[in-house]
């Protein structure tokens, strides 16, 4: 006998910087940084909402869930690891931003500052 899941599997990839900015426009998805304050005040992807790995948990439900989510972090762990965390909840459609801030700045690509 198979057991099926009732609850529905989200989607879930990783993706690098450049399909990111291929694929993504302001407006169509939420860009979440993970990292800590003191890593957000030195600047992060523009239109990025900043809420940290450890507040993720309590702080979820401020991400919307009608629209892909983007997760980024310093350089791509702590964003997966947020990642697999949101898709085990019920998020629809996740992806995890490779290389992350880190790989954002040696491209030499906009950042934004507080």
């Amino acid at each position: 006998m198979t057991t099926v899941s009732s609850q529905p599997q989200g989607h879930f990839r990783s993706i690098v910087i450049e399909d990111y900015r291929e694929h993504f426009q302001p407006g169509d998805h939420t860009l979440v940084d993970v990292r800590e304050p003191e890593e957000w005040a030195t600047g992060h992807l523009p239109g990025a909402v900043h809420i940290p790995m450890n507040s993720i948990p309590e702080r979820h439900t401020e991400i919307p869930t009608d629209k892909p989510v983007v997760v980024v972090c310093a350089h791509g762990q702590r964003s997966m690891m947020v990642s697999d965390y949101l898709i085990s909840i019920g998020f629809p459609e996740i992806y995890n931003l490779e290389g992350g801030t880190h790989g954002w700045m040696m491209r030499r690509l906009p950042l934004e500052r507080p």
